[in-house]
């Protein structure tokens, strides 16, 4: 296997990620009840066309202590599958601290173990200033500026699991990696029944703006990328599948353990 595809497995592991990412934005109402609670882990299995391509999971630790003051604790790893260890083993784990209400970002981290490639990215939120910086081993960029209200890749999820959803909304909301803000843009076109390994739940289809896929996604009439969300009280990223230049993919929810939503 060539450098170049064994770079872009890890670009296609990246994809679902992404994808699951883009399409979790807020919506207009808070809710007073949390849909996750501490301990709550959601595994996705992640296929690429006919291949098992590893895995993805979702975790909610327990409320951390940050700057003084407590924080939401969300972590994401990701693990390539044993055969695709062979040509180009995959370990990334991502940590993202928010405020308890999941309005805002504190802290992001993102370390990247992917072949012979390696990366440990912190991204700092200074919300007087309202700036984000990026820092990787020593190199430090210039803080860019942020909306309020602003999320990381990762808490961005859970922050759409803390609002309702609805049938023809249209939702927005910004995130940062640290190097640019984004405007996230998807909207909600229909509603059905979706069975998935982790059980049978009444679900939304949403669709994401695919600018922020950065051309990597075909864009197509019936949409590049398709994101089921299940349409309980748990709002969880059941289901993605799309096509891209490496060929169809797919990341579907396979077991959710420790989660305070109804299911069947």
């Amino acid at each position: 296997m060539t450098p170049t595809n064994r770079r872009f497995l890890a670009v296609f592991l990246q994809i679902i990620v992404l994808g699951l990412q883009i399409g979790t934005v807020s919506a207009a109402a808070e809710e007073t009840v949390s849909p996750f609670e501490p301990g709550e882990r959601l595994t996705y299995k992640l296929r690429w066309k006919f291949f098992n391509a590893g895995t993805a999971v979702f975790q909610v630790q327990p409320t951390a202590e940050l700057n003084g003051n407590p924080a939401r604790h969300f972590v994401l790893t990701i693990r390539s599958s044993s055969f695709l260890d062979v040509f180009y083993k995959i370990r990334d784990r991502v940590e993202s601290y928010t405020d308890l209400a999941v309005t805002r970002s504190l802290l992001y981290k993102n370390e990247q173990r992917e072949g012979s490639y390696s990366r440990d990215v912190i991204v700092t939120f200074d919300w007087e200033a309202e700036t984000a910086q990026f820092e990787n081993r020593g190199e430090i960029l210039d803080p860019i500026p942020v909306h309020p209200g602003t999320l990381d890749p990762l808490s961005i999820i859970y922050h759409l699991r803390m609002h309702p959803l609805a049938l023809g909304n249209e939702l927005t909301a910004p995130a940062t990696d640290g190097k640019r803000l984004v405007i996230g843009k998807v909207k909600i076109v229909k509603k059905k029944r979706l069975k998935v390994p982790a059980g049978k739940f009444e679900a939304f289809l949403i669709e994401p703006v695919l600018e922020s896929l950065g051309g990597v996604v075909k864009r197509s009439k019936a949409g590049g990328v398709e994101i089921w969300v299940s349409a309980d009280h748990g709002r969880i990223p059941l289901k993605l599948s799309g096509k891209s230049s490496l060929g169809r993919f797919s990341a579907v929810l396979s077991s959710v353990e420790s989660a305070s939503h109804p299911h069947d």
